[in-house]
């Protein structure tokens, strides 16, 4: 009964409820993982040492390179996953889901493996100077040796909504972020930036236990059984769809390691464009939870061959985001300062974050279109 309600609520005829019901858990699980990261800052900006903020920026796109190989198992696994449940190939899909899950594992310790090997040039690379570097070192090896559970932790959060379980999946971010902010105001006193690694680490290692249970007790098509072998269709697939979504965030993070560089040499800079990027994260997660929210309903429509649904759907998505865009855009630009000082209360870098904060939003009048699209692709 609980199968054939998750199969009703992707093929059937309301496609706008369909599309919220996909989309909003996806949405609270973006703002959950916006409050994920913006603790970390918080915390640490609290502490008013601009050097610490400036050691934990420079590591974001350490994050994002993880977040990349993520994605292309989590991404490039639900839009096959997907495709194959449209068509009815459940047990293909669970030896993927499988296959995902396991080589997600292995990838993370792979990447982490070979970056801490590279540490020091690596973080000179970011953007780290003399005074920043002995916090970012600690802070980007902390989060490197945890890189296993960061990475697999977009597998089952992106998997499991193909199944119709959104709901759960956000539990799972939810679970993270709780964890993350319990422990942040514990660690970061005594341990200093290794202790927002360390209590962001744990959080992802308790949603991934979450995620892990719920595919053992409740999904009727997901597997974690040892698999590391699928038909090479499914696997260029995977990828074709994966590694394209990877690009973005190491396109992301290349952004960010040539603005850093740039702005090593004026004070403070770094340290405020660190704060500048999580607030525009805001924005970012928000308009990623609608556009990615609903790809399972789109890639089941096309297993299914509803090309007039799809059409309407898209049709219905494009006027939404860019709405949604417009105004998200115009909130944040007009309240910057206030924005600002929620995270820290130095004048200094408020000042210098308001500009960047405004420059950096105004691009994403357009990012809704943008990501729907590329998702869709």
């Amino acid at each position: 009964m609980e199968e054939a309600r998750k199969e009703n609520r992707l093929g059937g005829e309301n496609l706008i409820s369909n599309y919220f019901h996909l989309s909003l858990p996806v949405v609270l699980g973006s703002i959950v993982t916006i409050v994920y990261n913006l603790a970390d800052t918080y915390f640490i900006a609290q502490t008013g040492n601009s050097d610490l903020i400036a050691g934990v920026s420079v590591c974001a796109p350490i994050f994002m390179i993880l977040m990349a190989f993520g994605n292309i198992f989590g991404q490039g696994g639900s839009s096959m996953l997907s495709r194959l449940l449209g068509q009815q190939r459940r047990e293909e899909a669970g030896r993927l889901s499988a296959f995902c899950f396991w080589i997600a594992l292995i990838t993370g310790a792979v990447i982490g493996g070979i970056l801490l090997l590279f540490r020091e040039p690596f973080l000179s690379l970011l953007g780290s100077d003399t005074n920043s570097l002995p916090h970012a070192r600690d802070y980007g090896t902390v989060l490197l040796i945890g890189a296993p559970l960061i990475v697999v932790n977009f597998i089952h959060m992106n998997l499991l909504r193909c199944e119709g379980m959104a709901g759960l999946s956000m539990v799972g971010t939810v679970i993270g972020a709780v964890v993350n902010i319990i422990l942040d105001p514990l660690l970061i006193p005594g341990m200093g930036s290794a202790g927002a690694a360390l209590a962001t680490v744990i959080g992802y290692a308790c949603s991934d236990i979450f995620l892990l249970v719920i595919v053992l007790k409740k999904s009727a098509v997901l597997s974690v059984k040892p698999v590391f072998r699928i038909p090479g269709a499914f696997l260029r697939s995977v990828l074709a769809v994966g590694i394209t979504a990877a690009i973005t965030n190491i396109a992301t993070s290349l952004c960010t390691i040539l603005v850093n560089q740039q702005l090593k040499s004026y004070d403070n800079a770094i340290a405020a464009m660190g704060i500048v990027t999580k607030v525009t994260m805001i924005v970012q997660m928000i308009l990623v939870g609608f556009s990615f929210g609903g790809i399972p309903l789109f890639g089941y429509l096309t297993g299914a061959g509803e090309r007039e649904k799809i059409r309407r759907l898209l049709r219905f998505c494009l006027i939404f985001l860019s709405a949604l865009s417009l105004a998200m855009t115009l909130i944040v630009a007009l309240a910057a300062e206030p924005l600002l000082r929620v995270i820290t209360p130095d004048d200094a870098l408020v000042t210098l974050g308001v500009p960047m904060l405004r420059w950096h939003v105004a691009g994403s009048v357009f990012a809704g279109i943008v990501m729907l699209m590329t998702c869709l692709f």
